[in-house]
């Protein structure tokens, strides 16, 4: 089974609700009318019901009507989602008056429906920027225990099944943190092994990668994935990481047994952490076009729940395999 298919169908047997707050876009809608049709999640689309009807009409949707759908202005949990807000940011200065405000804005409503239990992930971004998407997310779903730091995945699926996970490879941080600390890179591994063990369904085999294979050279930024790997070691035992190995090290058996001898992961990754965002961004590129891959995401990892951001480029498809997805992600965090 094509890896997709494969989290289509994993979506559908965890039947998740996943809320999607820009309800009236008109991609999102089409999307939403797939999604249900095909049993992809439990929707919720937020924004006016007879907008939200009238558009489905004139698009010919025939599955929108299955859906639930809240009017972010006027539904029945406002004062107790309002109430919950102030619970949890009072202490930042937020005021009754501007959570009454805020709680109209759908992207905040999708993260405290989220946050009271009422959804279990939220898709959004097609009409709203990344920064507008993740606020609301950061100030009321926060991070993962244990996790301060939120990245970006990329599941990469090459021609060649020779590397990784017959030829499925994850990589991270490609889209979110610039420069993390060692805690921080260590953090992002872990998340990454999460994320391949929930959406890939593999075992993840982790090589935290630098220009440096166990020592063959020195300097401060090999040690930072050296300690990064030591963390991540003790943050998840359950999980294998390797660190520091270049990327044939980790990528080609031979290599990798003669630079790192006896290494379970060297040869064998199927998950590679870049040390910075350049690193990530470039590699996941030119991957992507020099190998003709394909590339699923950014997958946002770190946060108490899967929030995922959409481009603003997206296509249907694009939103009905990041529903998938992250239907996906909330049933890995479940079990």
């Amino acid at each position: 089974m094509e890896l997709l298919e494969q989290i289509k169908h994993n979506a559908r047997r965890h039947n998740k609700r996943i809320v999607l707050p820009e309800g009236t876009e008109e991609r999102t809608l089409k999307a939403a009318d797939v999604a249900i049709a095909e049993n992809l999640a439990r929707i919720t689309l937020l924004g006016d019901p007879s907008a939200i009807m009238a558009l489905a009409d004139t698009l010919g949707l025939k599955n929108i009507g299955r859906a639930t759908i809240i009017n972010p202005a006027d539904h029945p949990m406002k004062g107790k989602y309002i109430d919950l807000m102030l619970e949890l940011r009072s202490s930042k200065g937020l005021t009754r008056e501007f959570a009454s405000k805020l709680i109209e804005d759908p992207l905040y409503l999708g993260v405290m429906m989220i946050k009271n239990g009422d959804a279990d992930g939220e898709v959004a971004g097609a009409r709203n920027t990344t920064g507008d998407v993740l606020r609301p997310a950061f100030q009321f779903v926060k991070t993962a225990p244990g996790i301060s730091v939120v990245s970006g995945a990329f599941i990469m699926i090459l021609k060649d099944k020779e590397f990784g996970a017959d030829g499925i490879i994850v990589f991270a941080d490609g889209a979110v943190h610039p420069d993390p600390t060692d805690k921080e890179l260590a953090e992002i591994a872990v998340a990454t092994a999460r994320t391949t063990k929930a959406i890939v369904g593999v075992e993840p085999k982790v090589a935290l990668l630098s220009f440096s294979t166990m020592g063959s050279a020195s300097h401060a930024l090999v040690d930072k994935v050296v300690s990064a790997t030591k963390m991540a070691k003790e943050m998840a035992p359950e999980f294998m990481f390797e660190g520091e190995l270049q990327a044939d090290a980790a990528l080609i058996e031979a290599i990798g047994q003669k630079k790192a001898p006896g290494s379970k992961i060297a040869g064998k990754a199927n998950v590679l952490i870049f040390p910075n965002l350049e690193c990530g961004n470039i590699a996941y590129k030119l991957v992507e076009r020099l190998a003709h891959a394909q590339a699923i995401g950014p997958v946002l990892q770190g946060m108490a729940a899967p929030i995922n951001d959409l481009s603003r480029g997206c296509s249907v498809s694009d939103i009905i395999n990041v529903i998938a997805i992250t239907a996906t992600q909330a049933a890995g965090m479940t079990k």
